[in-house]
């Protein structure tokens, strides 16, 4: 693949990447990524534990949750009770912070990729901002993608979200050995989303993979409704991962593609809103089920919506290929 420089050379840092250069701000980016999930996944891990120690049961951990998805969804960080793994999250969240501040650079386009970044006579657009979200939602393709991406997600978010519940209750883990079960999970998210979802993008056609991640979920959904143990879940795992990478990186590819150059910004920031909407809709919610329903229910809603899902896109299938929209 040919690099895109800076006028004048091929290779070359554009203006404003700074010393460490194109290929040293994305590595940089990747570490402070995986730091962040590092102290992410730590706080998952052990907050369901010490919640289950004050006292709480699934359905006032699930308001827990979504306190926290809310906050989250302000921006704010919020710290409960003080414990080993909070501090050391909080120390590297700081040293990511500092990292970011002071090797990222302002802007990370080139000169020709900035001149385009703003077009005359329109202003910047804000992902706070909704009547630049209703905009680009009304655009041709957007917002069929964007509902897939949000009625898929619920299902297995509902899940996830109420994971460490299922973990401690439902397949009686220690919490060495949900951590273990968590980086499983990520070393199999890791492989296919770098491995497999690339090699499979150059071969089949974006609206080919989003239909195969659909009609993956829920044949998954159908098997978690059956599972007994955890040995079935591991079994379940590749499916599931694959399901969930697929539909956020072509989804979020097609959206990107749909809209202009100097609407990729607010598009990229309501995609990510995503994850911390089903982090304030769903422990509420997935407690409630959990809790009058049991761990199959899970499976049911997954099995169900993502079925319906799969026939709406078989019938009206998306186009085959969007280009950057101008």
């Amino acid at each position: 693949m040919r690099k895109v420089g800076a006028p004048g050379g091929q290779g070359q840092a554009p203006s404003g990447m700074g010393a460490l250069g194109r290929s040293g701000v994305v590595l940089l980016t990747y570490v402070l990524a995986a730091l962040e999930l590092t102290c992410l996944f730590m706080q998952f891990s052990i907050m369901p534990y010490l919640s289950r120690r004050l006292g709480l049961d699934s359905v006032a951990f699930g308001y827990q949750q979504t306190v926290f998805g809310v906050l989250q969804l302000l921006g704010g960080p919020v710290f409960g009770r003080i414990q080993c793994p909070v501090i050391v999250a909080f120390v590297v969240t700081l040293l990511g912070a500092l990292l970011s501040v002071t090797c990222i650079p302002a802007s990370t386009k080139g000169a020709s990729a900035h001149a385009q970044t703003t077009l005359p006579g329109r202003p910047k657009a804000s992902v706070f901002d909704l009547k630049a979200i209703t905009r680009l939602l009304l655009q041709p393709g957007v917002l069929p993608v964007f509902l897939v991406k949000v009625i898929c997600g619920l299902p297995i978010g509902l899940f996830m979200v109420m994971f460490s519940i299922i973990s401690m209750d439902f397949f009686q883990l220690e919490a060495a050995q949900a951590g273990y079960l968590m980086s499983f999970f990520g070393v199999l998210q890791m492989v296919i989303q770098g491995l497999v979802i690339g090699r499979l993008s150059s071969h089949f056609s974006e609206g080919d993979l989003l239909r195969a991640s659909v009609l993956v979920f829920s044949v998954v959904g159908l098997a978690m409704a059956l599972m007994a143990n955890v040995f079935h879940f591991c079994l379940l795992m590749p499916g599931l991962v694959f399901s969930m990478c697929a539909l956020n990186v072509v989804t979020d590819s097609m959206l990107t593609k749909a809209v202009s150059t100097s609407d990729t910004g607010t598009m990229l920031g309501l995609c990510a809103s995503v994850q911390p909407l089903m982090r304030t809709l769903g422990p509420t919610l997935g407690g409630l089920l959990y809790r009058g329903f049991g761990v199959p229910v899970f499976g049911h809603v997954q099995f169900a919506v993502n079925f319906i899902v799969f026939l709406v896109l078989w019938r009206q299938p998306v186009p085959r290929k969007m280009g950057k929209a101008q």
